[in-house]
């Protein structure tokens, strides 16, 4: 099916199943721990050995020698693998750094060898037996450092490097009000709840893996590359992923050592990444530093808007792409956006929720508060009055649906935002300086071919399979609503089937694209299999109607189970998109607004209140929708008060890389959390008339709590995360 007009009136809209707060229907299977994750499918293969990473013990050089003789003679030991017998391989599309290390070494904990034994005891105690002699070289591991030589990066998922329009440079300096600033972000991970993980089989030449991948026709084509084998001997397997965050979108170690290692010891292998080769080995959101200019008339229209972010990765790395959204974000004739990317030694800098908005917005949201106090005006209303109805880099292209003003003023009516003391420093609870602030939330809606095979049985039971990933976001609800919906018949007579590259290739889960455009796949699988029930049964497919399991047409109504017939009916489609994303910017818009206390005397700062406001189209299930943005909010607290991967700049390694040194947000550092949706839908994005919401809920939050925090204290931090050091020293005597 191709997409290349607004959608009108369809059979979503009738809203009988979609739009309503489901409980997810894999909820049962994960609460009772019968879900079957990758490193726990027992079931799937016989004779599972198990697999141990070791990585490397430099951020840079090179392999001078390996003695395995020690630990080939230990108990159970099956195989070791290193690069000098793992055969020629090449490297994935999707990889910056080979998967396996050896001799030269890109990054710390680089894998560079598995050791395969009867148990995962005897595997890590062989492993410590592995003996490495390194030569260390030099690397680069301190971004401020390397700025200075920081290059244009190539054009990428995020757009050309450098954009521009009008003439900023004269613009800013005629500015009767200017803000000149500098901002930084840390590196931080991703630290899922559910390792990466994978069990690899070999049965002669076909490959076939059970892991944790967000995307896997990318994972399993990137599989068949690296091995050399063709891409139809590889199948990829993930029907439950205990969390991603971008962490998995693309193939890692686990995956390519338990392949190998299953090779060589002519068993199947199982391999868990343990918890510091994650922070290490995998991917990770870059640091930044960025620098924003804004100048405005005193009224507070923007007349120039430049933002500048420097970011650093390994060989053929990307830049992080934090200038996105003040690309289009807010209204000023005179703008200018630049990337550049420094060369670094550390491990891969790559996707983590929301990339590119969640570090840019961190910085601009601030600097849009920071504006606002030279203009002596209200936060909000500055945000208000730069509002834009067109992309203003391409003016003759409208937002297909922009509601930021109203997620501006119904979120400030709603937490209060008017009680808010706009001098700093000045509203005090017991022993706690109280704050507000606000920053505006901004995400492109990313339009993604997707694909899904319905089947309807004899039962009445319609099936869909594709192999779109849910890694908690509730995939196969949303999915099922959408069959259930489509095809007349109540949610318990759908069954779903995802994550396996032997179905329809979908989406996948990533980028905030995975909920519309799954959907709108099964969607327009849906429609075919109408079509072929209407034509099987005489209808017209034009005017049937598939309501309560039945099929009608004029005065005749056949029961679906009926016109499945013994053999059952089966049909299967894609959306593909037109030009409409090209005709209209599409988006989606939000407000965040959170209240701090900052403790007087220790500068220990709690979160009060929180409070998001989304426009993200039609929202299919309102419940899975407030748990992912709850869940995003969570981690902008944590981006803005905790999260930082500490590097040693001496040996090029994330030295808090455990969930004991990195910290992320618990219980006990979120209050309740309040969730608004819009009442919106986008006929320009789908026949869903949806947009996707997860990395929408992160966008803007630390800065939030940023802006909360000066206005309690009168203190600006402009270098993430905002801890006690940043703080203490500067605290307002308080009487």
């Amino acid at each position: 099916m191709r997409f290349e007009h607004p959608a009108t009136f369809n059979p979503i809209d009738q809203l009988k199943v979609v739009g309503h707060p489901t409980s997810r229907i894999d909820g049962p299977k994960k609460t009772t721990g019968t879900a079957p994750y990758a490193y726990e499918r027992h079931d799937v293969v016989p004779n599972q050995a198990y697999g141990y990473v070791i990585g490397s013990a430099i951020g840079k050089g090179r392999i001078k020698a390996i003695d395995l003789a020690a630990a080939s003679d230990a108990p159970g030991v099956l195989a070791i693998v290193t690069a000098e017998n793992a055969g020629k391989l090449d490297k994935g599309e999707r990889n910056a750094a080979p998967l396996l290390g050896g001799p030269e070494i890109a990054h710390y904990h680089q894998a560079v060898a598995v050791v395969v034994a009867e148990t995962f005891e005897q595997a890590r105690a062989a492993a410590q037996l592995v003996r490495i002699d390194y030569a260390k070289g030099e690397g680069k591991f301190d971004l401020a450092a390397a700025a200075d030589g920081a290059i244009t990066p190539k054009p990428s998922f995020g757009g050309p490097a450098d954009t521009a329009v009008g003439e900023f440079g004269s613009a800013f300096a005629a500015a009767p009000v200017q803000l000149d600033a500098r901002y930084t972000t840390p590196d931080q991970g991703h630290a899922m709840m559910e390792p990466h993980a994978s069990i690899a089989a070999w049965d002669g030449d076909r490959l076939t893996v059970w892991t944790s991948n967000q995307m896997i026709a990318w994972g399993a084509g990137d599989l068949a590359k690296t091995l050399r084998i063709p891409k139809d001997k590889v199948r990829m397997v993930s029907p439950y992923i205990g969390g991603g965050f971008g962490g998995k979108l693309f193939l890692r170690a686990d995956v390519l050592l338990a392949a190998l290692g299953a090779r060589a010891a002519k068993r199947p292998v199982k391999i868990a990444l343990q918890r510091p080769l994650m922070f290490n080995n995998t991917t990770h959101r870059p640091a930044t530093i960025q620098r924003i200019r804004i100048g405005a008339e005193r009224d507070g229209k923007i007349t120039a808007i430049g933002h500048e972010s420097w970011s650093g990765n390994v060989k053929d790395g990307e830049a992080e792409t934090a200038v996105s959204q003040s690309r289009l974000l807010y209204a000023g004739a005179n703008r200018m956006t630049a990337m550049r990317l420094a060369a670094l030694d550390l491990p891969e800098g790559n996707a983590m929720r929301a990339p590119g908005e969640a570090s840019g917005m961190m910085a601009l949201e601030i600097a849009i508060d920071e504006l606002a106090e030279k203009l002596g005006m209200d936060p909000v209303a500055l945000r208000i009055v730069n509002d834009t109805q067109v992309d203003p880099e391409h003016p003759e292209r409208r937002f297909s649906q922009r509601q930021l003003v109203r997620c501006l003023s119904d979120g400030a009516a709603r937490f209060g935002w008017g009680r808010r003391n706009a001098e700093p420093g000045k509203l005090r609870d017991g022993r706690f300086l109280v704050g507000m602030g606000v920053a505006a939330a901004f995400r492109n809606n990313l339009l993604t071919n997707s694909a899904a095979r319905v089947r309807l049985d004899q039962q009445g039971t319609v099936t869909v399979e594709t192999d779109m990933t849910d890694i908690g976001t509730g995939s196969y609800t949303i999915i099922a609503q959408t069959a259930a919906e489509m095809m007349g018949v109540p949610l318990e007579k759908v069954a779903v089937h995802l994550g396996d590259s032997d179905f329809p290739v979908s989406c996948g889960s990533g980028g905030q694209w995975g909920g519309n455009n799954s959907t709108a796949g099964v969607y327009a699988a849906c429609i075919k299999l109408r079509e072929a029930i209407a034509q099987k049964l005489g209808f017209n497919s034009a005017e049937a109607e598939f309501t309560d399991g039945l099929v009608r047409a004029g005065n005749r109504s056949v029961p679906l189970a009926q016109a499945a017939g013994r053999d059952g009916i089966v049909a299967e489609d894609a959306i593909e998109y037109g030009d409409l994303a090209k005709t209209y910017q599409q988006s989606t818009f939000g407000a965040h607004f959170v209240e701090v206390g900052v403790d007087a005397d220790t500068a220990e700062i709690r979160v009060r209140r929180m409070l998001a406001v989304c426009a993200a189209g039609r929202i299919l299930n309102p419940k899975a929708a407030r748990s992912q943005v709850i869940g995003a909010m969570t981690m902008g607290v944590g981006a803005a008060l905790m999260e930082d991967l500490v590097v040693d700049k001496r040996h090029g390694l994330f030295i808090n890389h455990d969930l004991a040194g990195y910290e992320v947000p618990v219980h006990a550092d979120i209050p309740h959390q309040e969730m608004i949706f819009l009442d919106e839908t986008d006929p320009m994005s789908s026949p869903m008339k949806a947009k996707g919401v997860a990395e929408l809920g992160i966008c803007g939050v630390a800065a939030a709590v940023a802006n909360a925090v000066y206005n309690a204290t009168g203190i600006r931090v402009r270098d993430y995360p905002i801890m006690l050091d940043k703080l203490l020293d500067k605290m307002p005597e308080v009487g």
